[in-house]
Order: C-alpha cells, then sequence, then structure tokens
C-alpha cells in the first residue's frame, strides 16, 4: 500500500497525487468519529473553516490577478506586470493562508473583546502557591504560565485592528468578533474579527509583494536570471526519459503501439512489404555488384574491431551507459587474471528495436539518437533535420570511404521498427548520415560486409514474418554462389534468435533463413547474432554434430531495453538437428529466477499506471454487488469463529449471485475471464490456458469481494454506532453554517449580499466544496435509502453520486491487492511454468544488467570475442569535467578526442571501471589444408 509514496523509481506527480488522495478520503472518515471531539479536537471545525477561508482567498486572488492584468493592458503599470503567476503559486499561497487561520481559530477563536481575565491572573494564589515548590518550576506551573501566555498572545499581540466604527467605510465589509463576556452581554459585538484581520493581513502583503515585484526595477533584473539558472541546470544533467512503462493504462504510446501493430500486420504482412520496394529501387541488375547492399572497403584492413550491440532505445539511463562504453577510445579490463585493452570498433552492428514502444520521430530522437550523441557527439556541421540524397556524404577530406578512419554504423531493423512500415527506420537510418559520432553509410534495411581475413557479415532484415523475403533471399544466395569463398566465415546476424524462440514457442520460423544458411553457405556459417531477447546467451555446437551447422549461437539484446530472464531456456539443446550446449548466461539463472521476485514486492512501485485500469476492473467486478443491506448475520455472531464463517458464507453467495442474477458484474467477469484465457501463451493446451486462466480471475474475483464486504461492514458499523446516516448528504456545511451564525457574527449581512451578487455562486461552491468531505455520510444516507425503499427510487443523479463515492474509497484498497495478485501471478508462471518470460520482466523495468559484444578479426584469421558487461546502471549524472575541458577545433571529429562523452556517472562505481568480461572465446578461421579445424 506504502509503495506509491516510497522510493524514486515512481513519477513524483503520482506520488503527490496519492498523497493528497488518502488525506482526503482520511478526512473525510476521521472528522466523523466522536473520539477526536472527545478529546478536545472538532476536526469538523477546522475542516470547514479551512475550506471557506480557503475558497475565499482563491477567488479574491484570482480576482485582483484579472484587475492587475486589465491595468497592465491599459498602460496603468509596468511591463512586467503582464507576467502571469502560475496557478499553483496561487493555490499554494492560499493554503499557506487557510492553514495559518486555523491553527490561529483553533488558539485564539475569534475573540472580539476578553471582558473575563485570563485563568492565570484570576487563579487561587494559594493554589498556585501548593504547585509550586520554591524554585517555582513544577510542569504544572509551568503549564498554566503557558496558558497565560497563551492569552496574552491572542489578547494583546492578535488583537483586533479596532472596531468597524473606526473604519466607517469598511464597516460593511467585514466580519465581526464573537463577544466573550463573564455575564451577559450589553449588544452585539462592534470589533472586527481578528481572524478576518489576519486573513486581510496575509492576503495584503501577497498583493504588495506581487505589486513591488512587478512593478519596480527589481522585476526588471531578476526573471532574467532564473531563465539563466534553469538553462544552466538543464545544462549540467541529462534530460534522459525513463523506462517504457508496459503496463500503463493511460499511455497514449501504448495505445499508439498496438494500433500501429495492428495495421502493420493487416497491412505490411502478405500485402505490401518496404523490403521488394527496396529491392524494385536496386541501380543494377549484378547483385554482387550492387554497393546499395554490398560493402567491401574493409577487406583491405589486416584486422578489424567491431562491435555489436541490439534493443538499444528504452531507457535513458541504460541507453547512454552502452553507448558511452561503445564510444570510448578503448576500455581496461581484466581477462584471465591480467589487464587487456579492448580498442573501441572500427564498426558497430545494431540488431534492431531501435526504440520503444513504437517508431517515431519522438521516441527515435530521444530514447536512440539522444543517448548515441552525447557519447559521441557529431561533426559540428551535423544538422538533425538534414536528409541524405546521395549516400555515402563523406566527412569533409575524406575522398574514399576505405580512407575513413572514424566509426561506422551499420543497423538492420527489428520488429517494433517494423510497426510503421519501417517509414522512421527509413528516414532515420538509410537517410541519415550520422549517428552520434558514427558515421551511417548504410542506403537499405539489409547488407552485406566483407571484413579483413576472409570473414563476411549478412545483416538480414525479418521484418514481421520472421524471415526474410525471396529478393533478400537472391541477393544473399548469389552472394555466397559468387563471391563468398569455400574458405571463407560467415557471421549471420539478425533480429530475433528463431533457435530460441522457436524451441520456446514450439514451432519453426525463418525457413528462407535456415535453407541459405544450410544450402548455400554449407558450413561456412561460423556464428549467428540476434538481438530481441534482452538478456546474454552463448550456445556452442558439439563438435561430433553435422559440419554444416551454424558453430555458435549468440545472444545479445541488452544494449538499453529491459532485462529478460535467462532461466527460462535453460534446457534448450537441439536446432536444426545439432545440439548445443550452453557456454555463458549473463545474467546467470541463479540471478535470472531470484529477480522475477520483484513482481510480488515491487509490481506496483514500478508499474504505479496500472493502479487506474486495475481499480476499475475490480470496481466493474463488484458494481453489482453494492450495497449489501443484511449483513446483521455477521455482525450477531457471538464468536469470531462464527463470525467468520457467516463472512465467508457471503461472499460465496456474493460470487453466486454474479453469475445468476448480476448483469455488470457478470459481463465484466466474463470479459476478465476471456481476457485472461487469452493471456496465457499459446503454447500450452487450451485445457492448462484454462485453468491458469481460470485461477488468475477466481484469485482476482475473491479479492474484489472479499474488498466490497469489508467495505460494506465498516458502513454498517459505523451506521450502527451513529456515526454515519445522522443528518443528510450536507451534514458539513449544514453543521458550519449554524456555527458560522453563532461565532462568526454578521450583523450587517455581508454573506447575503455575498450570496446576492454572485447570483448563489458563493454559498454553492462552498457547499459543494464541503460535500467532498461527506463521501462516508453520502454513501451510508443512500444506502439505507436502497435498501429501504429499493434502487428504483432514486434518481439516477443520485445513484451516481452513490457509486462514485463508493468508487473512491474502493478504488484506494483494491489497488494495492490487484498489483499484489497480478504481480504474484507472473512471479508463479515465470518460474514455476517458465511461461510469460515477456510480461514478467516488462513489468520490472530493469535498467540494470547492460551488455554488448566486441569482436577482433586478428592478423591470423580468427575472430576473438568479448562479451563485456555492466551489473549496476547509473541513475545520476554530471557533466564530464575532462570532456568539458578538452579542446575543440572546428572540424575536429569526435571519435578523436581522448574523452568523447559529455556525461560520467554521479556515484560510484562508474561503468568504465566496472565493466567485466563475462564471455571470451575464439573462433578459428577456416583453413585450406583442414576444413574442420574450427571446430
Amino acid at each position: 500500500f506504502s509503495s506509491p509514496f516510497l522510493g524514486r523509481t515512481i513519477q513524483p506527480s503520482y506520488s503527490n497525487f496519492n498523497r493528497w488522495y488518502v488525506a482526503w478520503i482520511c478526512f473525510a472518515s476521521l472528522y466523523h468519529l466522536p473520539s477526536f471531539q472527545s478529546m478536545g479536537v472538532d476536526m469538523r471545525m477546522n475542516l470547514s473553516l479551512f475550506l471557506t477561508i480557503y475558497f475565499s482567498s482563491v477567488l479574491f486572488i484570482i480576482a485582483f490577478h484579472i484587475v492587475f492584468i486589465g491595468l497592465w493592458y491599459i498602460g496603468l503599470v509596468a511591463r512586467m506586470a503582464g507576467t502571469r503567476p502560475g496557478i499553483w503559486t496561487i493555490f499554494q499561497n492560499c493554503t499557506v493562508i487557510s492553514i495559518a487561520c486555523c491553527v490561529f481559530y483553533s488558539h485564539c477563536g475569534n475573540r472580539a473583546v476578553h471582558k473575563s481575565k485570563s485563568f492565570g491572573r484570576n487563579s487561587d494564589p494559594n493554589l498556585l502557591a501548593f504547585l509550586e515548590n520554591e524554585k517555582g518550576t513544577t510542569w504544572i506551573s509551568n503549564f498554566l504560565r503557558m496558558n497565560e501566555l497563551k492569552d496574552q498572545i491572542c489578547s494583546s499581540w492578535f488583537a483586533p485592528v479596532g472596531s468597524a466604527s473606526d473604519y466607517p467605510l469598511l464597516s460593511k465589509w467585514v466580519i465581526y468578533g464573537e463577544l466573550v463576556c463573564s455575564g451577559s452581554c450589553a449588544g452585539p459585538s462592534d470589533e472586527i474579527s481578528p481572524l478576518y484581520s489576519l486573513w486581510a493581513t496575509f492576503v495584503g502583503l501577497y498583493i504588495a509583494n506581487f505589486v513591488v515585484e512587478r512593478s519596480t526595477g527589481w522585476a526588471l533584473t531578476h526573471p532574467s536570471t532564473v531563465l539563466e539558472d534553469e538553462k544552466l541546470k538543464r545544462q549540467m544533467k541529462p534530460d534522459f526519459l525513463d523506462m517504457v512503462p508496459w503496463y500503463s493504462g493511460t499511455s497514449a504510446d501504448l495505445f499508439k503501439t498496438a494500433f500501429d501493430l495492428m495495421v502493420s500486420v493487416t497491412l505490411f504482412v502478405g500485402r505490401f512489404d518496404m523490403r521488394m520496394m527496396q529491392a524494385a529501387m536496386k541501380r543494377t541488375t549484378d547483385e554482387t555488384q550492387n554497393d546499395d547492399l554490398l560493402y567491401d572497403y574493409f577487406n583491405e584492413r589486416e584486422d578489424l574491431w567491431f562491435d555489436f550491440v541490439a534493443d538499444t532505445g528504452d531507457g535513458g539511463n541504460s541507453s547512454y551507459t552502452v553507448a558511452r562504453l561503445l564510444a570510448q577510445p578503448s576500455i581496461q579490463t581484466i581477462i584471465g587474471g591480467s589487464m587487456h585493452t579492448l580498442p573501441r570498433g572500427n564498426l558497430l552492428l545494431i540488431g534492431g528495436d531501435l526504440a520503444y514502444p513504437n517508431p517515431s520521430s519522438f521516441t527515435y530522437e530521444r530514447r536512440f539518437f539522444s543517448p548515441y550523441e552525447y557519447a559521441l557527439q557529431p561533426p559540428p556541421w551535423y544538422r538533425a533535420e538534414h536528409i541524405a540524397l546521395d549516400k555515402p556524404e563523406v566527412p569533409h577530406g575524406v575522398s574514399k570511404m576505405k580512407d575513413y578512419d572514424g566509426p561506422q554504423c551499420f543497423i538492420i531493423p527489428g520488429n517494433h521498427d517494423w510497426f510503421d512500415g519501417l517509414h522512421t527506420f527509413m528516414r532515420y537510418v538509410c537517410h541519415k548520415s550520422w549517428l552520434g559520432g558514427w558515421f551511417l553509410p548504410q542506403k537499405k534495411s539489409y547488407f552485406a560486409l566483407q571484413l579483413p581475413q576472409g570473414w563476411w557479415i549478412f545483416g538480414l532484415d525479418l521484418a514481421l514474418h520472421g524471415d526474410i523475403d525471396v529478393y533478400q533471399f537472391k541477393f544473399f544466395a548469389e552472394l555466397c554462389q559468387n563471391k563468398i569463398g569455400e574458405n571463407d566465415s560467415v557471421i549471420v546476424m539478425t533480429h530475433e534468435p528463431n533457435w530460441l524462440l522457436d524451441w520456446y514457442w514450439k514451432e519453426t520460423t525463418g525457413k528462407n533463413v535456415s535453407h541459405l544458411i544450410q544450402e548455400y553457405l554449407n558450413g561456412r556459417c561460423k556464428l549467428r547474432l540476434a538481438g530481441d531477447l534482452h538478456h546474454f546467451m552463448r550456445h556452442s555446437a558439439n563438435q561430433s554434430d553435422n559440419p554444416t551447422s551454424v558453430q555458435h549461437l549468440l545472444v545479445n539484446g541488452c544494449g538499453g531495453a529491459f532485462l529478460h530472464p535467462t532461466h527460462v531456456f535453460k534446457n534448450f539443446e537441439q536446432f536444426s538437428g545439432t545440439t548445443y550446449g550452453c557456454k555463458a548466461a549473463y545474467p546467470s539463472y541463479d540471478d535470472s529466477s531470484g529477480i522475477a521476485l520483484g513482481n510480488i514486492l515491487k509490481f506496483r512501485k514500478k508499474n504505479w499506471q496500472f493502479d487506474t485500469i486495475g481499480g476499475f476492473i475490480y470496481f466493474i467486478l463488484v458494481f453489482s454487488m453494492f450495497p449489501q443491506c443484511n449483513l446483521g448475520h455477521i455482525l450477531n455472531e457471538e464468536t469470531w469463529t462464527g463470525r467468520l464463517g457467516s463472512f465467508s458464507s457471503t461472499i460465496w453467495s456474493a460470487l453466486l449471485y454474479i453469475f445468476e442474477h448480476s448483469y455488470v458484474s457478470s459481463v465484466g467477469s466474463l470479459t476478465l475471464l476471456l481476457a485472461s484465457y487469452s493471456f496465457v501463451p499459446s503454447k500450452l493446451s487450451r485445457r492448462k490456458r484454462a485453468i491458469i486462466g481460470g485461477l488468475h480471475v477466481l484469485a482476482h474475483l475473491t479479492a474484489a469481494l472479499l474488498l466490497m464486504l469489508l467495505l460494506e461492514l465498516g458502513i454498517e458499523i459505523c451506521i450502527r454506532n451513529h456515526l454515519l446516516a445522522t443528518s443528510g448528504y450536507h451534514t458539513l456545511y449544514d453543521w458550519y453554517r449554524s456555527m458560522e451564525s453563532e461565532h462568526f457574527p454578521d450583523p450587517t449581512g455581508l454573506r447575503a449580499r455575498l450570496e446576492e451578487w454572485t447570483l448563489g455562486l458563493y454559498p454553492a461552491c462552498i457547499k459543494y466544496l464541503m460535500s467532498a468531505f461527506d463521501v462516508p455520510e453520502v454513501m451510508a444516507v443512500t444506502r439505507i435509502n436502497i435498501c429501504k425503499n429499493g434502487m428504483i427510487s432514486l434518481s439516477r443523479s443520485v445513484l451516481m453520486m452513490y457509486y462514485t463515492s463508493v468508487f473512491i474509497y474502493f478504488w484506494i484498497f483494491s489497488t494495492p491487492v490487484v498489483s499484489l495478485i497480478f504481480g504474484s501471478y507472473l512471479y508463479i508462471c515465470i518460474n514455476w511454468f517458465h511461461i510469460h518470460f515477456d510480461e514478467a520482466f516488462s513489468s520490472l523495468r530493469i535498467a540494470n544488467y547492460k551488455s554488448f559484444t566486441r569482436f577482433h578479426i586478428k592478423k591470423d584469421g580468427d575472430l576473438e570475442i568479448f562479451t563485456l558487461a555492466v551489473d549496476k546502471v547509473p541513475k545520476d549524472w554530471k557533466l564530464d569535467p575532462k570532456w568539458d575541458a578538452e579542446e575543440r577545433r572546428p572540424h575536429h571529429l569526435s571519435h578523436h578526442r581522448k574523452h568523447p562523452s559529455k556525461w560520467r556517472s554521479a556515484s560510484s562505481p562508474d561503468p568504465i571501471t566496472s565493466v567485466r568480461v563475462v564471455d571470451h572465446f575464439t573462433v578459428a578461421r577456416t583453413r585450406t589444408s583442414d576444413p574442420n579445424t574450427s571446430w
């Protein structure tokens, strides 16, 4: 229950909303309790007085601002008067004024004339002598002197400013004080209310401060300073986006993602394919000479370092952490007990899913381009709006691509990049020249790279089909036949690791890819790279198996997206007739299983937006159950065992009633049952899906009925003890009007004139504002009417008011329960049944456990592979003083800088020093003498 109020992982706006929401319903409940009145604390007076003063203050100050802006408009005050105040500033000031006035009234009241002497001065001197010792320091005497001091302060320091006769012009515009006499009073008080004086003083100070600030030279200098401070603050800290809230019921991005996915599946799968259009726009019919798809200028180098990363654009902190490591000139790390230096890759391969949750200009720029531009700045002449018409647009001073010594980047799209038909990907990747400081020569969504020492990279575009199209197949097949040598080695890069996903979902995908690898590469594919799954796993084939299969299968989708589990895939062994063994997994199986426990403990904290839809669903489930009129049998039981039994039987009866007689609740329950059945992965049998989905719904329905019955029992107990249903719908307002006429005299009829001039708006607004704190009374009174006369006896407006008041309390009780049950469901499914691996970990929004893979083609032709990982991602960043102090020349590219990244971690450990190698192995090149030595 307390999770929305604590921690840094939730939005402050929702945290504040919860605090105010709970404070509101607590006040609305507690002021009915007589225990506070017995202690001398009358919450009704403070609450009603606060609301009255607050509304009056807001109305008066807004009216002042309207008049002041009007004077500025006609030129009677300085130009800075046109600077409008923030509405929250007005609300905060009015809150402070109202609280101060309530505190004053609690201690001093509204007394105008103090004709009776104070307690301390009229006390019996013998009693005082008895209470005091020779030093006069007993606590009782101190208490009496404190009470005397309070009387002195109230009668002297906060005394009324005078009588109305002293201010004839104000006599009809003030509230008068209460006359306090030791005996009978001669007549009504003529003294101005001290509470009114205090309120007028505070409001006057606010007005005077506002006028002075905006009507003098002070205002001409200070605002610019404030703006500069805000601008400097933004420059000293990056404005990264948080991890995508996948369980938000209010996110427009997620609704857009669902719509884009529906359109993409309907329109682009099997009907229109951007890859076919790219093939139709090729410049030559000879696939092996197609420079739009084949890039061969790397092969002249003796060796080559290059990097692979995937699933990049989620949270800004995690994406920037990986991008910063990729941008460093070198990384120092310990391998096998000794320190090694791994230079930055000359080539960066990105395996898709560039931005979440959908491809758009906003998500690409803020979630993908922004972190990489902070890590390695683009050249000085770069413009974000520039469109590259004839790629590659080589940098200044470079005539050919083979002469460019800076890092380059090639990218394949993932399924999230295809949600808009590849439109955003084509615009931001194929028609731009820079990703930060990485040069983008790529022209199409798929490509082939010829690397040194006979190594090749195939970048395949699987779209939403999970497979390559025939035109793409034709290009790579002809390349295998005409360009790739018998002893060459190929790395096939796809977005989805179909070897793991096919095993998990018990299906077969990527038939064209498999045919290309087995029939055309025929043993030359040494390694397959993929992302999509946001973890790192490497499987290697047994040497005794088919030599035409792929030797290593590597998944690394830890480029910035939320973490995926590894323990779900620990039983994977077979792919394409070959047996594989897991050589490395990050995080480990045990760590992965333990992380899933966070669904029970942290689901609501990580997914606070889920409260909106979760509370609403629970209310729909029990909507037809309100009110419960026959609860006397539970309360009349003499033993707790009997009460528990009656309580349980009532829940069972309510459950049967839902499906036998109700409409709204039964439809809601059946809808939830169908949704829960569909939510269970299709890899299970229908019987198992029905059982798991049914138990899931039963848990939610039982919890909703339990909360409904507890709420109804609470109202029933309050009614029986005469705490509720004693007055009517406007209890607080009616009580306040009676107290107002007694303690706040108005002999001149000021309140009546205000009511007339505002056409009844003055008392009506306060009346309905106070009714917000009569929610328990509304529930109780309407409940009694329904139980006596039935629903049909009440109007729709009254019923709507009743169900709204019930929802207000039911929502705050149901939201922590629905999150707890749903989080427990995800934990049980992921750890016991190994299902919902995506849903159970996307809910945790884990930014930690990030990694990328660095490759080195050595001069002898072997491929050495390092996977580097960071366990903890920083949450706070600060400007790197070394980056800021380094000289920047006009045409100096950022990859030449010693410190290329703008931000560094504001806390320890820094990822550059904490990065470690979690996997290291070597793939030997195929030698002419022995084709099988690579195994």
